[in-house]
């Protein structure tokens, strides 16, 4: 209510400012302020003569000047009489403007507007908009869009992996393919189009997606994705030295903190290959020059090491997953589940690394 009674005095205020002048009684109109003034200028010829500004002659002109612009005001004046306006009806008009105006927007917002809805709580009046619509309406957007724009490259490559990560796998191979039309070919396209092919097929590395995979390797021979699914195309063909071969290759060119580098490891455990467990630098290019029992006798107490260590700090989940890798590539698997268990000990409490220990686990070949 005091906003609202806030409101009405502005109103009203606002009101008065404009209509206040038409409620005053205006001046009485002299009729003679021309005539007034030209007498005034004649007397002022007077005193400059006098004073030697001008001389005779200017003066002389000057006054019949004056003189005749004199006679036609005084003979206007004569003619017409000033006009009055009719305070009364003003004095009216101002009431109804005062009356009126806020009784006829009353009337509006009556049957307008919603006198009766209530005030938005605090949580709702300061929520923003949700910027996390559902995925599936912002797709149709974009999808709405390419029905338009059909060669709108750039639309085609964002659209494209969301469908993976939907599912709609025919879909996004479609969306790969215009993407590489429209947008240009690469090697990330080429393997995400092979990747997509492999969702229409459940998983299966088939001979269209292996077929991009090769494209992609033969555009960036570096390229991760198109290495990582040639060798699990060889895997799948039973050629599991091939596919340990091209997983290597893989670790032994790529850096060292690339996020592949778990799911590769774990692939060459899968298949029986050789990996040693990740290094220190130092300790790798110390390891060139040992025998390969001395460098196994290193790494065993660099890995002995590493557990003595996760018995006092439990928390270290990156360390508990570097454990048991190492203990599967060095074929001690019945090691590998028992850090397991007791990586899962030392994390129970807390959610999140659990959670994370049970996807690195996942990426290992384990039950996560």
């Amino acid at each position: 209510m005091t906003l609202w009674f806030v409101f009405a005095l502005m109103t009203v205020a606002a009101i008065f400012a404009v209509l206040w002048p038409l409620s005053r009684r205006g001046r009485t109109d002299t009729g003679g302020s021309e005539v007034v003034v030209y007498r005034d200028q004649l007397a002022e010829i007077d005193r400059d003569m006098a004073s030697g500004i001008i001389g005779a002659a200017e003066a002389d002109a000057a006054r019949i000047e004056i003189s005749r612009r004199l006679l036609a005001a005084a003979d206007q004046n004569g003619r017409e009489a000033p006009v009055q306006g009719s305070l009364s009806l003003r004095r009216a008009a101002a009431i109804v403007a005062l009356v009126g105006l806020p009784v006829i927007a009353s009337g509006f917002y009556l049957a307008l507007g919603s006198p009766r809805l209530g005030d938005f709580p605090l949580a709702e009046r300061s929520r923003v908009a949700d910027a996390n619509q559902p995925l599936t309406n912002l797709v149709a957007q974009v999808e709405a869009h390419l029905e338009k724009n059909p060669t709108d490259g750039r639309g085609w490559t964002v659209l494209a992996p969301v469908l993976s990560r939907l599912g709609r796998y025919d879909d996004a191979v479609r969306a790969y393919r215009n993407a590489i039309t429209y947008a240009g070919d690469s090697a990330d396209r080429r393997a995400d189009l092979g990747e997509a092919m492999m969702g229409t097929a459940g998983g299966v590395v088939t001979a269209e997606a292996k077929a991009e995979f090769e494209r992609a390797v033969a555009l960036n021979g570096d390229d991760a994705k198109g290495n990582y699914f040639l060798g699990l195309a060889a895997e799948q063909d039973g050629r599991k030295a091939d596919a340990a071969a091209l997983w290597q290759k893989m670790l032994s060119k790529g850096p060292p903190d690339a996020p592949w580098r778990p799911l590769v490891q774990a692939a060459l455990v899968r298949v029986g290959g050789v990996s040693a467990p990740a290094l220190p630098d130092g300790a790798v290019a110390a390891a060139k020059d040992m025998s390969e029992a001395d460098r196994g006798t290193m790494i065993q107490g660099m890995v002995d090491r590493l557990a003595t260590r996760l018995k006092t700090n439990g928390d270290d989940v990156e360390g508990w997953l570097r454990l048991v890798r190492a203990y599967l590539v060095m074929g001690e698997r019945d090691k590998a589940i028992s850090a397991l268990g007791d990586a899962r000990q030392a994390v129970a409490n807390d959610a999140d690394r659990l959670r994370q220990l049970n996807e690195g686990l996942k990426n290992l070949g384990l039950d996560g």
